[in-house]
């Protein structure tokens, strides 16, 4: 085996973990903001490791180039629709949940 299988098995492990961890934040924290955080960390910094051991499978191709534009393209539109969701949930008044608001 050489190196490049190594780490792109390494940064596919990672990046699925990451996923599924993302997944879970979404199944189990409380409110909309903190699931949301969940699931735009952990799955834009999972897609991103993954493409990151495509490419090194993929070697000097085409397909090389259309991983980096797909990867590109998650990085603009994962964040962005993190902050649109969030300012959208805000301004329809759905507050955070807080030691407050947890009747604790």
């Amino acid at each position: 085996m050489d190196i490049f299988n190594v780490i792109s098995s390494a940064l596919l492990a990672i990046g699925s973990f990451l996923v599924l961890s993302g997944g879970l934040g979404v199944l189990r924290f409380p409110d909309v903001y903190s699931r949301m955080h969940a699931a735009g960390i952990t799955d834009t910094l999972g897609a991103v490791m993954i493409l990151l051991a495509l490419m090194l499978l993929a070697g000097w191709s085409l397909v090389l180039a259309k991983l980096i534009m797909i990867m590109l393209f998650l990085l603009i539109t994962g964040p962005t629709a993190s902050h649109a969701l969030g300012k959208a949930a805000w301004k329809s008044g759905l507050q955070p949940l807080t030691d407050k608001s947890n009747g604790r």
